[in-house]
């Protein structure tokens, strides 16, 4: 269990290194696919509260790190709409959030029905995208929602959705090599088949 946990930790932090070379694609409203969102969701669901917490931590600390280090809000290459007053730890709140989220479908995941949270990660991702889109347009002072917005929240939603399998895969590749088993109840049932 605590070698699973570590990994979880290493595997977030891995993300953070790859999702500094993943393109946004122009074509679909400038969308990304936010894997350490995707990666936190993930491991979320597979570990305990405690752990989740601190995979919470770690998540909101970074994301919030890379984006507020360098210039006044951000690199101005890379943030071309910088927002001044959004203050530092406020995605370790949203990461929590998302990961309690998770953590209610534990229980459908623990049965080997992982299907649900992987479709709930596109879910978490949207409400993620939207909470902190409406959290920059607080700070602003005004609201504003346009169409293209809106597609770029769904279509980076979608986006991060369809690799959550591959993330899946990934931890129980992970947790049959630390023989920890993750959707417990699944296992029992196989073994009662027999």
């Amino acid at each position: 269990m605590i070698r699973y946990s570590f990994i979880t930790i290493l595997l977030l932090l891995a993300a953070f290194v790859v999702q500094q070379f993943l393109p946004a694609f122009t074509g679909l409203h400038h969308s990304r696919i936010l894997l350490v969102q995707l990666v936190f969701l993930c491991c979320a669901v597979t570990v305990g509260q405690r752990t989740m917490l601190v995979l919470a931590f770690i998540g909101g600390f970074f994301w919030d790190a890379q984006c507020a280090l360098g210039p006044h809000g951000g690199d101005p290459e890379v943030y071309t709409q910088q927002v001044e007053s959004l203050r530092f730890g406020y995605s370790i709140l949203l990461f929590g959030g998302m990961g309690l989220l998770m953590q209610g479908i534990q229980p459908l995941f623990q049965q080997g029905k992982w299907q649900f949270s992987a479709m709930l990660s596109g879910i978490a991702v949207m409400l993620y995208l939207a909470a902190e889109y409406a959290i920059i347009n607080f700070v602003r002072g005004d609201f504003v929602l346009n169409w293209a917005t809106l597609l770029q929240i769904v279509y980076t939603s979608v986006l991060t959705m369809l690799f959550s399998p591959l993330v899946f895969w990934m931890l129980f590749r992970i947790s049959s090599a630390c023989d920890h088993s993750i959707n417990p109840e699944a296992g029992r049932r196989c073994r009662r088949a027999y």
